[in-house]
């Protein structure tokens, strides 16, 4: 069974950091593209960073120049480093993963999510 565990949350100052990281585990043949989206109080929860099977990323608009993501292929991990904090940031960070546990299909998978708190 695929697992996704987030770690690495907290309570932050505003303009300070934080690293997110989100490791699979489980039986699993292959991990494909790797996310993070966020869902703060009362709204829909939205797409972060992108990070491609290669490498490739994308950024919402509202993080680009603050948050960098990347990936760890041999440790089935990803990352978000989070600079320059707001407390619009404050928001449950999820990791989604593409998953395939065999050689077949391939599936979505979510982590149970992590809080991000931005606040003085």
């Amino acid at each position: 069974q695929v697992q996704l565990v987030e770690s690495g949350g907290g309570l932050v100052q505003p303009g300070g950091s934080l690293r997110l990281s989100c490791a699979a585990s489980g039986s699993i043949f292959r991990v494909y593209a790797m996310d993070w989206y966020r869902q703060a109080p009362g709204k829909q929860r939205e797409l972060v960073a992108h990070i491609s099977t290669v490498g490739g990323t994308n950024y919402a608009d509202s993080v680009k120049g603050r948050f960098t993501i990347s990936r760890d292929n041999a440790k089935k991990m990803v990352n978000l480093q989070m600079n320059s904090l707001k407390p619009e940031d404050t928001a449950v960070y999820y990791c989604h993963a593409t998953i395939s546990p065999t050689l077949g299909p391939a599936y979505d998978y979510w982590g149970q999510g992590t809080q991000v708190t931005v606040s003085s």
